[in-house]
């Protein structure tokens, strides 16, 4: 088959560590080629060598077996090449059909002509089988339908190859498959795909090869068919990885949680939280299901004080903190691991050693008299970056150096260091890799096998499952079931996510106190 992309030696240097370190990749015509690897693992760096955002110390690019020298994203979308990074690159006060043409615009004498971009983009959405309205302001849709924009957005600038990173970190299990689907129409009208990904199950379903990159070497190039979940993961981490959680019965240690008939708006104004009601106790993992947008994340800002409730009563340990500020919530002892890593969870220009005493910077030993012991934080943030396996060259450097997976192993430390008593995860393994996920979630067991109350928020089924005692369903700002982990399975919640109620012979849901 043809190669439509050779990448030969590339080698990519850092302060304190190489990135890519003599890697050779090769993308043939039609395929899907996935670049697995751990967090920090270098799939990312050389993809941005391909797409021109950094220029490589040593290596050679062919493009359809002709050399070619790229030093920007422009010469890369010149070649064909789009790519559609982790954190969406678009305008969200803008349509849908100004970010697909920006920079590209069609026009009437001087004036751009809007209708035309409007007609451009749904042909090119039809084309492909995108569901998507080009009318649209970026703000008002779903983070798929914001992924969709952004791959519209490479093909309509021509792209033949298109790099996908980490395309299914943020998606719900629905927008996945819709996913694999749009991959499969760009294949049959001849493009090729680069999947940069953690994600066993969906490489096993969306790709036809696999290059394994450890440590910034390649360890491995699998046909799909030729292999399994298994040795994927073992030739990613380098020794053989639990998949499976393992769990004893749980302690109950009496509530930690309470939350009655709790009502709040969204950003809109409009009620986000139609009296939701839930406790968690000590010794357990509540799990909260849903597709997104059903509440979930307007319950995780009330409880951790970053949106103000209407209405309702929220208690720790018997102690009213409904209202409360978020230094105020941190002090009754919560821990949270918010869905957006980047926006809530760090900042992103501030050393590790500042990041991670972020919410207790004002205590004891941190801080004397108002100013902080420099030398304590960093023997502090030294020991648990060792302790929670974050790959950095030192605690000095910036959050926003670490790759995606490490900064979220970095706020789990953090979180958990802080020895809370009810801690609130969501999406806590979102877009970390294998050997991170086991890390994570046994961390999480052990906080609840410690005495401490769990609650998650995950879209992951497989993940809710796996770690929860007892299961949430949320749908429209309500808690719709609670169901024992013995009596749930994935097609039970399905049905309750969809907004169906489980019938008679559907038995193990718990009446909502």
């Amino acid at each position: 088959m043809e190669k439509v992309i050779e990448m030969k030696g590339i080698t990519k240097v850092f302060p304190g560590t190489t990135a890519n370190d003599n890697v050779d990749f090769t993308l043939l015509k039609g395929e899907t080629h996935v670049l697995l690897g751990e967090n920090g693992a270098g799939k990312t760096t050389l993809m941005n060598v391909l797409y021109g955002l950094y220029q490589p110390e040593m290596g050679q690019i062919f493009i359809r077996e002709k050399e070619v020298k790229i030093t920007s994203p422009n010469d890369a979308i010149k070649l064909g090449i789009g790519m559609v990074h982790q954190h969406f690159m678009l305008v969200h006060n803008f349509t849908v059909a100004q970010n697909i043409v920006l920079g590209m615009e069609p026009r009437k004498g001087l004036k751009i002509d809007i209708n035309k971009a409007i007609e451009d983009v749904k042909e090119i959405a039809k084309k492909y089988g995108f569901n998507i309205n080009p009318k649209d302001v970026i703000e008002d849709i779903s983070v798929g339908q914001q992924q969709k924009v952004e791959i519209l957005k490479a093909l309509y600038r021509g792209a033949e190859i298109l790099i996908l990173d980490e395309p299914t970190a943020v998606l719900t299990p629905q927008e996945i498959e819709e996913l694999g689907q749009i991959i499969d129409n760009l294949k049959k009208e001849g493009k090729s795909v680069i999947l940069i990904t953690h994600k066993l199950k969906e490489v096993m379903s969306m790709s036809d090869r696999v290059t394994i990159i450890r440590r910034g070497k390649v360890t491995g190039i699998v046909n799909t068919k030729d292999t399994s979940i298994d040795e994927l993961a073992e030739l990613m981490v380098g020794r053989k990885v639990q998949l499976i959680v393992e769990k004893k019965e749980n302690d109950l240690k009496g509530e930690i949680l309470r939350v009655e008939d709790l009502h709040a708006n969204d950003n809109r104004n409009l009620p986000a939280l139609k009296g939701v009601t839930f406790q968690v106790n000590g010794g357990e993992i509540l799990g909260i299901a849903g597709v997104d947008g059903n509440g979930q994340t307007e319950l995780l800002e009330v409880l951790t004080g970053l949106r103000k409730p209407i209405s309702g009563k929220i208690s720790i340990k018997n102690k009213d903190i409904f209202g409360k500020t978020p230094r105020e919530i941190i002090d009754s002892g919560v821990g949270h691991i918010p869905e957006d890593r980047q926006r809530r969870g760090l900042i992103l220009k501030y050393s590790l050693f500042e990041n991670v005493i972020l919410g207790v910077h004002h205590k004891k030993p941190f801080s004397k008299n108002k100013i902080i012991d420099y030398k304590v934080v960093r023997e502090y943030a030294q020991r648990i970056i060792k302790e929670f396996d974050v790959r950095t060259p030192g605690d000095e450097v910036s959050a926003s150096s670490l790759s995606g997976g490490n900064q979220q192993k970095l706020i789990v430390a953090r979180e958990i260091s802080k020895d809370p008593d009810i801690l609130i995860a969501a999406q806590p393994t979102r877009g970390v890799d294998v050997g991170a996920i086991e890390f994570i979630h046994k961390r999480l067991v052990g906080e609840r096998d410690s005495g401490k109350a769990v609650l998650l928020v995950s879209f992951e089924l497989d993940e809710i499952l796996a770690l929860s005692d007892r299961i949430a369903v949320m749908y429209d700002g309500e808690i719709v079931a609670i169901l024992d982990r013995k009596d749930a399975d994935e097609q039970k919640l399905g049905i309750l996510m969809a907004g169906g109620s489980l019938n008679a012979d559907n038995k193990g849901v718990n009446k909502i106190e």
